[in-house]
Protein backbone atom coordinates (compact mmCIF):
# COMPACT_ATOMS: atom_id res chain seq x y z
CA UNK A 1 0.00 0.00 0.00
CA UNK A 2 1.19 3.42 -1.14
CA UNK A 3 0.72 6.92 0.72
CA UNK A 4 -2.15 8.79 -0.17
CA UNK A 5 -0.28 12.07 -0.24
CA UNK A 6 3.04 10.71 -0.53
CA UNK A 7 3.17 8.30 -3.34
CA UNK A 8 6.55 7.36 -3.77
CA UNK A 9 6.93 6.52 -0.18
CA UNK A 10 6.67 2.70 -0.48
CA UNK A 11 9.74 0.98 0.42
CA UNK A 12 11.78 0.06 -1.75
CA UNK A 13 13.39 -2.69 -3.05
CA UNK A 14 17.60 -1.44 -0.95
CA UNK A 15 15.05 -1.10 2.00
CA UNK A 16 13.80 -4.29 2.05
CA UNK A 17 17.08 -5.66 1.87
CA UNK A 18 18.65 -4.05 4.32
CA UNK A 19 16.01 -5.28 6.66
CA UNK A 20 15.93 -8.71 5.94
CA UNK A 21 17.89 -9.81 8.36
CA UNK A 22 18.82 -7.21 10.54
CA UNK A 23 18.10 -5.75 13.84
CA UNK A 24 16.47 -2.85 15.33
CA UNK A 25 15.69 -1.17 17.83
CA UNK A 26 12.84 1.63 18.17
CA UNK A 27 13.22 3.44 21.83
CA UNK A 28 9.86 4.02 22.75
CA UNK A 29 8.79 1.11 21.12
CA UNK A 30 5.26 0.92 22.90
CA UNK A 31 3.83 4.29 21.50
CA UNK A 32 1.62 5.30 18.50
CA UNK A 33 4.66 5.42 15.85
CA UNK A 34 7.25 2.50 17.21
CA UNK A 35 3.79 0.09 17.02
CA UNK A 36 3.00 1.43 13.80
CA UNK A 37 6.63 0.68 12.40
CA UNK A 38 7.35 -2.32 14.20
CA UNK A 39 4.18 -4.00 12.45
CA UNK A 40 5.09 -2.39 9.01
CA UNK A 41 8.40 -3.83 8.99
CA UNK A 42 7.24 -7.13 9.96
CA UNK A 43 4.90 -7.15 6.87
CA UNK A 44 7.41 -6.44 4.02
CA UNK A 45 10.66 -8.00 5.47
CA UNK A 46 11.73 -10.57 8.38
CA UNK A 47 14.04 -8.77 10.73
CA UNK A 48 16.11 -11.38 12.36
CA UNK A 49 15.28 -9.24 15.73
CA UNK A 50 13.39 -6.31 16.78
CA UNK A 51 14.08 -4.67 20.22
CA UNK A 52 10.88 -2.70 22.01
CA UNK A 53 12.29 0.04 24.06
CA UNK A 54 10.14 1.49 26.18
CA UNK A 55 9.70 1.55 30.42
CA UNK A 56 6.16 0.53 30.88
CA UNK A 57 5.73 -2.95 31.04
CA UNK A 58 2.05 -3.02 30.78
CA UNK A 59 2.52 -1.36 27.61
CA UNK A 60 4.85 -4.29 26.40
CA UNK A 61 2.51 -6.84 27.77
CA UNK A 62 -0.34 -5.12 26.04
CA UNK A 63 1.59 -4.95 22.49
CA UNK A 64 2.93 -8.41 22.24
CA UNK A 65 -0.51 -9.93 22.98
CA UNK A 66 -1.01 -8.07 19.81
CA UNK A 67 1.23 -9.58 17.22
CA UNK A 68 0.86 -12.83 15.72
CA UNK A 69 2.68 -15.49 17.81
CA UNK A 70 5.46 -15.98 14.49
CA UNK A 71 6.00 -11.98 14.88
CA UNK A 72 6.44 -12.15 18.71
CA UNK A 73 9.20 -14.99 18.22
CA UNK A 74 11.46 -11.83 16.83
CA UNK A 75 10.33 -9.43 19.25
CA UNK A 76 12.12 -8.60 22.06
CA UNK A 77 10.52 -6.46 24.95
CA UNK A 78 13.59 -4.59 26.97
CA UNK A 79 12.40 -2.53 29.63
CA UNK A 80 14.24 0.55 30.15
CA UNK A 81 14.84 4.21 30.02
CA UNK A 82 16.52 6.49 27.40
CA UNK A 83 17.81 8.87 30.05
CA UNK A 84 19.89 5.15 31.53
CA UNK A 85 22.93 5.05 29.69
CA UNK A 86 24.29 1.58 30.47
CA UNK A 87 21.01 -0.20 29.85
CA UNK A 88 20.90 1.55 26.59
CA UNK A 89 24.28 -0.17 25.70
CA UNK A 90 23.08 -3.25 26.97
CA UNK A 91 20.04 -3.18 24.40
CA UNK A 92 21.81 -2.34 21.65
CA UNK A 93 24.09 -4.69 21.71
CA UNK A 94 24.79 -6.33 17.99
CA UNK A 95 21.87 -3.96 16.73
CA UNK A 96 21.94 -2.79 13.05
CA UNK A 97 19.68 0.40 13.16
CA UNK A 98 17.91 3.02 15.87
CA UNK A 99 14.65 4.59 15.42
CA UNK A 100 14.81 7.00 18.16
CA UNK A 101 11.02 7.99 18.85
CA UNK A 102 11.33 8.20 22.71
CA UNK A 103 10.30 11.66 24.00
CA UNK A 104 8.03 13.62 26.24
CA UNK A 105 5.47 15.59 23.85
CA UNK A 106 2.95 17.29 25.55
CA UNK A 107 3.41 21.10 25.56
CA UNK A 108 2.01 22.06 28.38
CA UNK A 109 3.58 19.24 30.64
CA UNK A 110 7.11 19.82 28.97
CA UNK A 111 5.84 23.73 30.07
CA UNK A 112 5.36 22.66 33.87
CA UNK A 113 8.01 20.28 33.70
CA UNK A 114 10.96 21.85 31.97
CA UNK A 115 13.89 19.33 33.71
CA UNK A 116 11.80 16.02 33.24
CA UNK A 117 11.44 17.05 29.19
CA UNK A 118 15.16 18.19 29.29
CA UNK A 119 16.17 14.72 30.92
CA UNK A 120 14.19 12.51 28.45
CA UNK A 121 14.57 14.52 25.47
CA UNK A 122 18.11 16.64 24.98
CA UNK A 123 19.80 13.81 27.78
CA UNK A 124 18.21 11.09 26.40
CA UNK A 125 19.22 12.13 22.83
CA UNK A 126 22.69 11.88 24.22
CA UNK A 127 22.54 8.68 25.58
CA UNK A 128 21.45 7.25 22.08
CA UNK A 129 23.58 8.92 20.38
CA UNK A 130 26.77 7.50 22.88
CA UNK A 131 25.01 4.13 23.20
CA UNK A 132 24.81 3.64 19.17
CA UNK A 133 28.57 4.89 18.96
CA UNK A 134 29.98 2.56 21.64
CA UNK A 135 28.51 -0.24 20.02
CA UNK A 136 28.80 0.10 16.39
CA UNK A 137 24.83 0.72 15.15
CA UNK A 138 25.16 1.17 11.46
CA UNK A 139 22.62 3.93 11.01
CA UNK A 140 20.30 5.85 13.70
CA UNK A 141 17.07 8.34 12.54
CA UNK A 142 15.50 10.63 15.05
CA UNK A 143 11.75 11.51 14.94
CA UNK A 144 11.74 15.36 15.50
CA UNK A 145 8.83 17.32 14.83
CA UNK A 146 7.78 21.02 13.33
CA UNK A 147 7.87 22.52 16.78
CA UNK A 148 11.40 22.25 16.57
CA UNK A 149 11.75 24.79 14.06
CA UNK A 150 11.75 28.01 15.44
CA UNK A 151 10.25 26.87 18.83
CA UNK A 152 8.72 29.11 21.34
CA UNK A 153 8.00 26.15 23.62
CA UNK A 154 10.35 23.94 25.75
CA UNK A 155 9.32 20.66 24.05
CA UNK A 156 10.13 22.17 20.75
CA UNK A 157 13.62 23.84 21.77
CA UNK A 158 14.48 20.19 23.75
CA UNK A 159 13.77 19.21 20.66
CA UNK A 160 15.96 21.61 18.27
CA UNK A 161 18.33 20.73 20.79
CA UNK A 162 18.35 16.58 19.81
CA UNK A 163 17.91 17.61 16.42
CA UNK A 164 21.62 19.36 16.99
CA UNK A 165 22.74 16.07 19.22
CA UNK A 166 22.05 14.07 15.84
CA UNK A 167 23.52 15.81 13.66
CA UNK A 168 27.06 16.71 15.01
CA UNK A 169 27.05 13.05 16.60
CA UNK A 170 28.35 12.20 12.57
CA UNK A 171 31.45 14.09 13.78
CA UNK A 172 32.01 11.64 16.92
CA UNK A 173 31.52 8.27 15.25
CA UNK A 174 34.76 8.10 13.56
CA UNK A 175 36.11 4.67 12.56
CA UNK A 176 32.60 3.38 14.08
CA UNK A 177 31.35 4.71 10.31
CA UNK A 178 27.81 5.35 12.85
CA UNK A 179 25.59 7.64 10.69
CA UNK A 180 22.56 9.43 12.76
CA UNK A 181 20.08 11.66 10.24
CA UNK A 182 16.66 13.49 11.70
CA UNK A 183 13.30 13.12 10.54
CA UNK A 184 10.91 16.46 11.10
CA UNK A 185 7.04 16.30 10.14
CA UNK A 186 3.84 17.67 11.40
CA UNK A 187 1.23 16.23 13.73
CA UNK A 188 -0.04 12.48 12.61
CA UNK A 189 -3.45 12.12 12.47
CA UNK A 190 -4.83 9.64 15.15
CA UNK A 191 -1.64 9.26 17.12
CA UNK A 192 -2.54 9.36 21.06
CA UNK A 193 -2.28 13.00 22.49
CA UNK A 194 -3.58 14.30 19.20
CA UNK A 195 -6.88 16.48 19.00
CA UNK A 196 -8.86 13.67 16.17
CA UNK A 197 -9.37 11.06 19.14
CA UNK A 198 -10.16 13.73 21.75
CA UNK A 199 -12.74 15.35 19.02
CA UNK A 200 -14.22 11.52 18.30
CA UNK A 201 -14.39 11.27 22.13
CA UNK A 202 -16.10 14.58 22.57
CA UNK A 203 -18.31 13.72 19.43
CA UNK A 204 -19.08 10.60 20.71
CA UNK A 205 -20.04 11.14 24.48
CA UNK A 206 -22.26 13.84 22.91
CA UNK A 207 -21.02 17.35 23.58
CA UNK A 208 -22.48 20.00 21.89
CA UNK A 209 -19.81 21.78 20.42
CA UNK A 210 -16.05 21.59 20.46
CA UNK A 211 -12.65 23.22 22.10
CA UNK A 212 -11.21 25.24 18.86
CA UNK A 213 -7.61 26.97 20.31
CA UNK A 214 -8.01 30.03 17.79
CA UNK A 215 -9.99 30.10 14.61
CA UNK A 216 -7.23 30.56 12.64
CA UNK A 217 -4.72 28.30 13.85
CA UNK A 218 -3.13 26.11 10.83
CA UNK A 219 -1.28 22.27 11.13
CA UNK A 220 0.59 20.24 8.73
CA UNK A 221 -0.93 16.47 9.12
CA UNK A 222 0.32 13.21 8.34
CA UNK A 223 -0.71 9.33 8.99
CA UNK A 224 1.04 7.25 11.42
CA UNK A 225 1.67 4.81 8.17
CA UNK A 226 3.25 7.71 5.70
CA UNK A 227 4.89 8.54 8.55
CA UNK A 228 6.28 5.44 8.82
CA UNK A 229 6.78 4.92 4.80
CA UNK A 230 8.81 8.04 5.21
CA UNK A 231 11.35 7.34 7.62
CA UNK A 232 11.95 3.74 6.12
CA UNK A 233 12.48 5.68 2.82
CA UNK A 234 14.70 7.92 4.51
CA UNK A 235 17.25 4.56 5.66
CA UNK A 236 18.99 3.87 2.73
CA UNK A 237 19.46 7.45 1.58
CA UNK A 238 20.71 8.91 4.95
CA UNK A 239 24.81 10.03 4.75
CA UNK A 240 24.35 11.45 8.19
CA UNK A 241 23.31 14.91 9.56
CA UNK A 242 20.41 15.31 7.43
CA UNK A 243 17.24 16.16 8.51
CA UNK A 244 13.97 14.99 6.48
CA UNK A 245 11.04 16.84 5.78
CA UNK A 246 8.23 15.60 4.10
CA UNK A 247 5.87 17.38 1.93
CA UNK A 248 2.29 16.80 3.31
CA UNK A 249 -0.56 18.69 3.23
CA UNK A 250 -1.97 21.70 5.89
CA UNK A 251 -5.77 22.09 7.82
CA UNK A 252 -6.91 24.46 9.89
CA UNK A 253 -8.20 23.31 12.64
CA UNK A 254 -11.80 24.85 12.00
CA UNK A 255 -11.99 22.84 8.83
CA UNK A 256 -10.70 19.63 10.72
CA UNK A 257 -13.41 20.14 13.33
CA UNK A 258 -16.40 20.89 11.33
CA UNK A 259 -15.16 18.15 8.65
CA UNK A 260 -15.77 15.65 11.91
CA UNK A 261 -18.37 16.96 13.29
CA UNK A 262 -21.01 18.95 10.67
CA UNK A 263 -23.64 19.85 12.52
CA UNK A 264 -21.67 20.74 15.72
CA UNK A 265 -20.50 24.14 16.96
CA UNK A 266 -17.15 25.36 17.94
CA UNK A 267 -15.72 26.70 20.97
CA UNK A 268 -13.07 29.23 21.45
CA UNK A 269 -10.75 28.14 24.49
CA UNK A 270 -7.46 30.04 23.71
CA UNK A 271 -3.97 29.26 23.01
CA UNK A 272 -2.15 26.64 25.49
CA UNK A 273 1.01 27.80 27.03
CA UNK A 274 3.91 27.71 24.18
CA UNK A 275 1.62 27.04 21.28
CA UNK A 276 1.91 28.75 17.75
CA UNK A 277 -0.54 29.95 15.49
CA UNK A 278 1.28 27.81 12.39
CA UNK A 279 4.13 25.62 12.51
CA UNK A 280 6.92 25.88 10.50
CA UNK A 281 9.52 22.88 9.52
CA UNK A 282 12.24 24.86 6.77
CA UNK A 283 12.63 28.33 8.00
CA UNK A 284 14.27 30.93 6.07
CA UNK A 285 17.67 30.26 7.63
CA UNK A 286 17.38 26.77 6.97
CA UNK A 287 16.92 27.72 3.65
CA UNK A 288 20.40 28.15 2.35
CA UNK A 289 21.26 24.74 2.98
CA UNK A 290 17.80 23.11 1.99
CA UNK A 291 17.07 21.22 -1.46
CA UNK A 292 14.22 19.79 -2.64
CA UNK A 293 12.67 17.12 -4.26
CA UNK A 294 9.89 15.18 -5.42
CA UNK A 295 8.43 14.36 -2.13
CA UNK A 296 10.51 16.39 0.49
CA UNK A 297 12.99 18.60 1.64
CA UNK A 298 16.37 17.82 2.72
CA UNK A 299 18.05 20.34 5.20
CA UNK A 300 21.70 19.75 4.33
CA UNK A 301 24.36 20.01 7.69
CA UNK A 302 27.06 22.33 7.03
CA UNK A 303 29.70 20.08 7.70
CA UNK A 304 33.34 20.46 5.85
CA UNK A 305 33.17 16.75 4.79
CA UNK A 306 29.40 16.97 3.08
CA UNK A 307 29.06 16.14 -0.82
CA UNK A 308 27.02 19.24 -2.03
CA UNK A 309 25.90 17.21 -5.06
CA UNK A 310 24.40 14.31 -2.78
CA UNK A 311 20.48 15.73 -3.07
CA UNK A 312 21.46 17.83 -6.31
CA UNK A 313 21.07 17.13 -10.02
CA UNK A 314 19.06 14.25 -10.79
CA UNK A 315 17.52 14.27 -7.10
CA UNK A 316 16.72 17.78 -6.07
CA UNK A 317 17.25 21.43 -6.69
CA UNK A 318 18.43 24.35 -4.04
CA UNK A 319 15.14 26.16 -2.69
CA UNK A 320 15.45 30.22 -3.00
CA UNK A 321 17.18 31.49 0.02
CA UNK A 322 13.90 33.22 1.04
CA UNK A 323 12.42 30.27 1.08
CA UNK A 324 9.88 28.53 4.00
CA UNK A 325 7.70 26.06 4.33
CA UNK A 326 4.85 26.77 6.86
CA UNK A 327 0.99 25.39 7.85
CA UNK A 328 0.07 28.53 7.13
CA UNK A 329 1.39 29.05 3.02
CA UNK A 330 1.70 25.68 1.96
CA UNK A 331 0.55 25.02 -1.64
CA UNK A 332 -0.83 21.67 -0.30
CA UNK A 333 -3.89 21.62 1.83
CA UNK A 334 -5.97 18.90 3.31
CA UNK A 335 -9.57 19.01 1.93
CA UNK A 336 -12.76 17.82 3.30
CA UNK A 337 -12.87 14.70 1.13
CA UNK A 338 -9.31 14.08 1.93
CA UNK A 339 -9.60 13.86 5.32
CA UNK A 340 -12.98 12.22 5.66
CA UNK A 341 -11.18 9.23 3.35
CA UNK A 342 -8.37 8.98 6.15
CA UNK A 343 -10.66 8.73 8.56
CA UNK A 344 -13.12 6.09 6.89
CA UNK A 345 -9.65 3.96 6.92
CA UNK A 346 -9.09 3.95 10.63
CA UNK A 347 -6.20 6.61 10.78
Amino acid sequence: MTSRFLPRLAPDLDVLQRLDGAQILVTGGTGSFGQAFIRRIHEIAKPARTVIYSRDELKQYEMEQSFPRETVGRLRFFIGDVRDLPRLEMAMRDIDYVIHTAALKQVPAAEYNPFECVHTNVLGAENVVQAAIRNRVKRVIALSTDKASNPINLYGASKLASDKIFTAANHLSGSTKVRFSVVRYGNVIGSRGSVVPLFRRLIAAGADSLPITDPRMTRFWITLREGVDFVLSCLPMMRGGEIFVPKIPSMRITDLATTMAPGLGHRVVGIRPGEKLHETMVTEGDARHTVEMEDRYVIEPSFAWWDRAAFEGSLGTRVPEDFRYASDDNPDWLTPDRLKDLLAEGV
